[in-house]
């Protein structure tokens, strides 16, 4: 299963006017990182990086003058995001914007049973929340201190992180056999559980008095008494009846 962990930064939050100026993503087959990434900063044809945006990303007009525009890297993203299930934070931020410039070339719109929002995962998971990405970071001890602006290659490297986490990738790993190779179809067989006979029998647990006991009581409760036939031996009766 190949999953495309992604992120956008924007101008601003309008997909219909505003315009993705930084792609980011990381491949994964079967919850396992590839090294295979994408990462590109993306020239906003004339559109103006809002103050407020800025302050998030950090990324400026005058950082994107000599960048490629959407329709130079269109190709190239189209090609890695091929196939492949595709995870997002907030999934419908950043689609909204990928679909808004697919549409402005008289490309089809992503279909939305490929993507998958992250945000939502943690929603269910974490119903009181926080479930921001740092938030997410901080409840699995996911080390982000080197994050100072938003970056989307940064972002996605991190989101990768917690969403293996939110689907309990970490764990259905340890299964496996080391053998396995991260990324392939053969991932390994868990290894073999052998059940036997206990070497040594565990020591009893009750005493000759408590069997004593229950013996003189499985006696007062009649013949008929389902105990009778699963309670004490005849030894045991004899011995509390003296």
């Amino acid at each position: 299963m190949r999953e495309i962990i992604f992120d956008t930064e924007t101008t601003g939050l309008d997909a219909r006017e505003d315009r993705i100026i930084e792609i980011g993503a990381v491949e994964m087959v079967n919850r396992f990182p590839t090294g295979n990434t994408f990462h590109v900063y993306i020239n906003p044809q004339g559109r103006q990086v809002h103050p407020d945006a800025l302050a998030v990303h950090g990324i400026s007009n005058e950082r994107l003058v000599n960048e490629k525009t959407f329709p130079e890297i269109v190709d190239q993203f189209l090609a890695f995001f091929d196939g492949a299930k595709l995870i997002a934070h907030n999934a419908n931020f950043d689609m909204g914007f990928i679909n808004a410039e697919l549409a402005r070339l008289d490309f089809p719109a992503v279909d939305n049973e490929r993507v998958v929002d992250s945000l939502a995962l943690a929603r269910r998971k974490h119903p009181m929340g926080p479930n921001s990405l740092d938030a997410l970071c901080r409840r699995y001890g996911i080390n982000n201190s080197h994050r100072t602006f938003h970056g989307a290659l940064l972002d996605s490297q991190l989101l990768a992180e917690v969403y293996i986490e939110l689907v309990g990738g970490r764990q259905a790993a340890l299964i496996l056999e080391a053998g396995g190779q991260p990324g392939g179809e053969d991932f390994g067989t868990p290894a073999a559980v052998t059940i036997g006979q206990r070497p040594v029998p565990l020591a009893p647990r009750i005493t000759d008095a408590e069997r004593a006991a229950h013996a003189k009581l499985v006696e007062k409760l009649g013949e008929k008494s389902i105990w009778q036939r699963f309670g004490a031996s005849d030894e045991e009766r004899e011995a509390a009846l003296g």
